[in-house]
C-alpha cells in the first residue's frame, strides 16, 4: 500500500493484473484512426480510502459502477492528464516527459482539495499498463497511443466538502492527428475561460465544460478554436482552445506567461521554449496584448502563430479573426521556426535524434 503521508512504498510490485481473454486489437485499422473513439484492452484502477492508496489493479477496459451520489458528479472534484506513447522503428516504446505529468496532476489535485498521487505510483501504473498494451502503440508516423490518467471523487456524498474517497484510473487509446484541417481561430472577447484566483492553471474537468458553449458558438461561425482573453478587460491573450499559444514576431518568440495561474503550464509549451532558446531565438514570457498581435499581422512582422499541447503537439494557426475582421497569417510552409521545432519534437518522441534533455522515458 501507499500512504499519502510519509509515502511508504510497498506498492507497485503488487499490481493485480487481469488480462483480457480476447484482444480487440485485430478490429483496429491503424491507418484510419479517429481521435478518442477506440480504446485499448486494459485500464488501471486504484482506490483512495482511509487516507491511503490501495487496491492497485490492471483490468480489462470496461464500464465502471458509480453511485448516483458520486461526489465528482455533483461537486466537480475531477482532474486529469494527457500523455502519449510512441514507437520507434525497432519497436521500442517511448513516453515524453511523463514525470512532468505526474507533478502536474498533483498540482491540479491540490487546488481541488484532492489527495496527492505519489509519483512512484503514477509512473509504475503508466509503465505497467503500457507494457501490457504495447501492441496498441501505433508504429505509423503521425499516430501514437494517447494515455489518460485521471483522478475523481468517488465517495457517496451529498454535502459540499472535499470527499474522503477517490479513484485514480488510467486508460489508453490509439490516435491519429488531432487537427486534420487548417486552423482558423477567433479572439473571444465576451466569454471567459478562467479568472485570476481561479482554477485555470489546473487540468480540472470543469474548465473544459465551461469552454464548450462559447466554443460551440465559434464553431457555428466556422472557427476551429477560440483565443481566450483575460477575464477583466479582454485585452490580453491567454490560451487558444485547449492549447498554449505562441507568436513569432520579428526575431522573438512571444507567449503569455503563466504567473497569473489562469493558464495551464503546458509540458509541450516548456519543451518548445527550451528548444527555441537553443536555436538562438529570443523568448519572451509576458502579457501579450491583442493590439500588438493584430498590429504585427498587419505590418508583416508576425511570422508565425501556433498552439502547443499534448494532443496536437504544434498546431499552426492559419487565420485570426478579431471584431469580425479576418486576418490571414503567413503560409504554413513558410514558417521556419514552428516547422523546425515541431520536427525536432517528433523525432525526439520516436528516438530518431539524441535526447540531450533526458525527456524520453523508455517503457
Amino acid at each position: 500500500m501507499i500512504k499519502e503521508e510519509g509515502k511508504s512504498m510497498d506498492v507497485v510490485s503488487n499490481i493485480e493484473i487481469d488480462r483480457v481473454k480476447e484482444s480487440k486489437l485485430p478490429q483496429v485499422d491503424f491507418n484510419n484512426i479517429q481521435f478518442g473513439k477506440q480504446f485499448s484492452d486494459h485500464m488501471f484502477i486504484a482506490d483512495y480510502k482511509g487516507g491511503e492508496w490501495k487496491n492497485f489493479k490492471i483490468v480489462p477496459y470496461a464500464p465502471i459502477s458509480l453511485s448516483p451520489a458520486c461526489a465528482a458528479i455533483h461537486y466537480g472534484q475531477s482532474v486529469f492528464e494527457g500523455m502519449k506513447a510512441y514507437k520507434n522503428e525497432d519497436g521500442e516504446v517511448f513516453l515524453f516527459r511523463p514525470e512532468e505529468n505526474a507533478k502536474r496532476i498533483n498540482k491540479s489535485a491540490a487546488r481541488l482539495c484532492m489527495p496527492e498521487i505519489p509519483q512512484e505510483l503514477f509512473m509504475e501504473a503508466v509503465k505497467e499498463l503500457i507494457k501490457i498494451d504495447s501492441d496498441w502503440v501505433p508504429a505509423i508516423d503521425g499516430c501514437s497511443l494517447y494515455i489518460r490518467p485521471y483522478l475523481f471523487a468517488s465517495e457517496e456524498l451529498l454535502g459540499v466538502r472535499p470527499a474522503d474517497e477517490y479513484k485514480f484510473m488510467i486508460f489508453t487509446a490509439p490516435v491519429g492527428g488531432y487537427y486534420e484541417d487548417e486552423i482558423h481561430v477567433k479572439i473571444e472577447t465576451e466569454y471567459t475561460r478562467a479568472a485570476e484566483g481561479g482554477v485555470g492553471f489546473a487540468k480540472a474537468a470543469g474548465n473544459y465544460a465551461a469552454a464548450l458553449y462559447p466554443a460551440k458558438l465559434g464553431e457555428a461561425q466556422g472557427f476551429r478554436q477560440l483565443i481566450w482573453t483575460d477575464a477583466k478587460e479582454h485585452k490580453y491573450i491567454e490560451e487558444s482552445g485547449t492549447m498554449n499559444i505562441m507568436f513569432h514576431i520579428g526575431d522573438k518568440l512571444i507567449t503569455p506567461f503563466t504567473d497569473l495561474k489562469t493558464t495551464l503550464a503546458g509540458i509541450t509549451r516548456d519543451s518548445v521554449l527550451t528548444l527555441a532558446k537553443e536555436l538562438g531565438v529570443v523568448v519572451e514570457e509576458r502579457k501579450v496584448s491583442i493590439a500588438e498581435v493584430v498590429e504585427a499581422i498587419k505590418d508583416g512582422t508576425l511570422k508565425d502563430a501556433f498552439g502547443t499541447g499534448t494532443a496536437a503537439t504544434l498546431a499552426q494557426i492559419s487565420s485570426i479573426t478579431y471584431n469580425d475582421e479576418r486576418l490571414e497569417l503567413p503560409s504554413l510552409d513558410s514558417r521556419t521556426l514552428s516547422n523546425e521545432i515541431g520536427q525536432i519534437i517528433q523525432d525526439l518522441k520516436r528516438g530518431k535524434v539524441e535526447d540531450t534533455h533526458n525527456w524520453i522515458y523508455r517503457v
